[in-house]
């Protein structure tokens, strides 16, 4: 089943792939490992991509691209980002990138959030994915530069919406505040929201829900491990919380959030999975994998059944709103 993004005729499965991993996030991912990541996805009936310029450097887009190469285009949806340009830097080749990615320093990130550089963003992803057209294209992380992208990005890609050339508009950030102005200001098809609306921070729910409730725009749920807390049914010592060490408080609260879905038999992974789906707004998922056992891993927690008495229970002990 899959829903359709706002007002736009762009369709998104319940699950999306998240490709910051196979941009070689935090540690290199042999390619062998990103076409078998992809492949499974396709098997387990995942059909919205979601990559960025960000990601590697353009290697996450590029990878994304080969990948699905040869499947028939009008059987997924491809969404990518606008907002940092990748200008070539000869003289960072011998170093790594400083932003997470394990790839070579040879291109460099700048912010760009004009219409000339919406475009030109635009150009280079369609290239790099061996594409035509994108379905989605998202204003990323504007944080620091709402005025030039809510009055340069935002009305070049409208007009880009209009004209046909894209499909859908929206922006992607990791906080609410703005991306609700996004909402109300403006006329975005939907808003990706990484970590704000999980099992540890529901923060979405007072304010960024309810806008796009009102103002029927879909919701994309990214990072509802919140970068790795809530992957596993036993959160590890060293796990990361909004890619950060996890504080020890959220640690705890993870354990009794894991020790009440053991109560009911419900894996930890599937209950995070569960819980930023179940909302109306929110039309997909989005679960970044590097291997394509974490693909299968997921695939099937999202189809675990959720009993009622486990959100009763996690109410009741304080530990959902």
């Amino acid at each position: 089943m899959t829903a359709v993004l706002g007002r736009s005729s762009v369709p998104v499965s319940p699950l999306g792939l998240g490709t910051a991993p196979l941009g070689n996030l935090y540690r290199v991912v042999p390619e062998p490992d990103v076409t078998a990541t992809i492949d499974q996805a396709w098997e387990s009936g995942i059909r919205f991509f979601d990559t960025a310029p960000h990601y590697g450097l353009g290697l996450a887009e590029r990878r994304l691209g080969a990948a699905l190469a040869g499947r028939p285009r009008a059987e997924y949806t491809i969404s990518t980002k606008v907002g940092r340009l990748l200008v070539p830097d000869p003289d960072g080749a011998s170093r790594r990138d400083d932003e997470g990615f394990d790839v070579p320093a040879d291109l460099r990130r700048v912010w760009d959030f004009s219409a000339d550089g919406v475009r030109r963003s635009l150009e280079g992803s369609l290239e790099r994915l061996g594409l035509d057209r994108i379905d989605l294209v998202l204003i990323h992380d504007p944080d620091d530069h709402w005025a030039e992208a809510a009055g340069q990005a935002y009305p070049a890609l409208h007009e880009l919406r209009a004209q046909g050339v894209i499909g859908a508009i929206g922006a992607g950030m990791n906080q609410t505040a703005m991306l609700t102005r996004f909402v109300v200001e403006t006329e975005v098809d939907a808003v990706l929201v990484a970590g704000r609306y999980t099992l540890l921070d529901p923060s979405a729910a007072d304010d960024l829900l309810p806008a796009c409730a009102e103002r029927g725009v879909s919701v994309l749920a990214a990072g509802v491990f919140n970068s790795g807390l809530l992957a596993t049914d036993n959160p590890p010592a060293d796990a990361t919380y909004d890619y950060q060490p996890a504080p020890a408080t959220v640690r705890e609260r993870a354990a009794a959030i894991g020790a009440v879905c053991r109560r009911h038999g419900v894996p930890l992974p599937a209950a995070a999975i569960a819980f930023a789906g179940a909302r109306p707004e929110v039309a997909s998922v989005v679960l970044g994998a590097r291997a394509a056992a974490e693909v299968a891993a997921n695939a099937a927690a999202a189809e675990t059944r959720i009993p009622d008495a486990l959100w009763a229970d996690l109410t009741n002990e304080g530990l959902l709103p």
